[in-house]
């Protein structure tokens, strides 16, 4: 099992202040979270899947292509998971006056952006 300290040294972009040290949860329902684990456990298997292609020697377009929909899928998880802390923990902390939250959704949405 990968330690999440061990995480953070291989992404530098990650710092411990963006994941770890925060006490603030999200607020996702049962219904929405079930969906957002179903999406995931599928992109593990596609990550697999590729992974598979690649070890067979697959047509490179073809590879590429699986890629391309395990993207789209990790975009269609962030877009569901962006939606819902607009919604609820941005309105929330913007009701509490705390006025930073917007500061944090603008680099939230920078690195989304990122390619």
């Amino acid at each position: 099992m990968i330690m999440e300290n061990e995480l953070l040294k291989d992404d530098p972009e990650i710092t411990e202040d963006d994941c770890c040290t925060s006490d603030r949860k999200s607020h996702h329902s049962d219904k929405v979270k079930k969906n957002l684990v179903s999406r995931l456990n599928r992109i593990e298997g596609q990550i697999r899947g590729i992974k598979g292609l690649i070890e067979r020697d697959t047509y490179c377009d073809d590879v590429i292509t699986q890629i391309a929909a395990t993207q789209s899928a990790l975009n269609s998880v962030a877009r569901i998971l962006l939606e819902g802390h607009l919604r609820n923990c941005v309105v929330e902390r913007i009701q509490e006056g705390d006025m930073e939250v917007l500061d944090e959704v603008l680099v939230t949405v920078q690195k989304l952006m990122k390619k």
